[in-house]
């Protein structure tokens, strides 16, 4: 059973960040590993994944859900996969950069690996993030609304500010593990909300108002 926790259990959204942080670093590699297969294959059923031909997901680190086991799968169905990379000369703002298995890879300042600058600064190997079909993003909490508590830099709510606003835009599937659900979360003004939330154990949808 999940712990249900709310922000006012905690004080405030950092103490709350730092104890589901905390939550999922306790998982061991073997129910890490389970989770992130059970994850994918929820992945695999959903309507938004299979009609997909350009996807953009990422590289977990510090306990973060698992995402990569679907990208073989991903591969084989002809889908263009994409990695966010932090954008150079910009306040906490993302690039989606083509991801081969060839792409030379390095470690950004957080430690996690993304395309080498000098790949990613060529224009041929990115995309737009209105052009990506979906967008597989981290989390560290989330309610039943498909709310999302993020790291807290806000580097995809910058990067896709354009969605809040009438054109294109991608699906957005946030991700992460059955322990991050909370209660409820609060939702600021400058929040770019999910299409939806998957764990590794149950999908959630924001209920359709007005």
């Amino acid at each position: 059973m999940n712990d249900t926790d709310d922000c006012s259990t905690f004080g405030d959204k950092t103490a709350l960040r730092r104890a589901l942080k905390r939550k999922r670093r306790t998982l061991s590699p073997y129910q890490q590993t389970q989770a992130a297969v059970a994850l994918c294959q929820r992945l695999k059923q959903l309507p938004e994944i299979r009609r997909a031909k350009r996807i953009s997901l990422y590289l977990p680190v510090n306990g973060e859900i698992d995402p990569t086991p679907l990208l073989p799968w991903l591969r084989q169905r002809k889908v263009s996969i994409y990695l966010p990379v932090l954008r150079p000369f910009s306040a906490n703002s993302l690039w989606f950069v083509a991801c081969h298995d060839t792409t030379p890879m390095v470690k950004n300042r957080f430690g996690i690996a993304e395309p080498c600058p000098r790949f990613a600064a060529d224009k041929r190997n990115r995309l737009p993030a209105w052009a990506l079909d979906t967008l597989i993003v981290p989390l560290v909490g989330f309610d039943h609304q498909a709310n999302r508590m993020g790291m807290g830099g806000g580097f995809y709510d910058r990067s896709l500010a354009f969605m809040r606003h009438q054109g294109p835009a991608p699906t957005l599937i946030g991700i992460a593990h059955a322990c991050q659900q909370v209660a409820s979360l609060p939702v600021a003004p400058w929040d770019v909300p999910l299409d939806l939330v998957v764990s590794d154990q149950q999908v959630f949808r924001p209920t359709k108002t007005g």
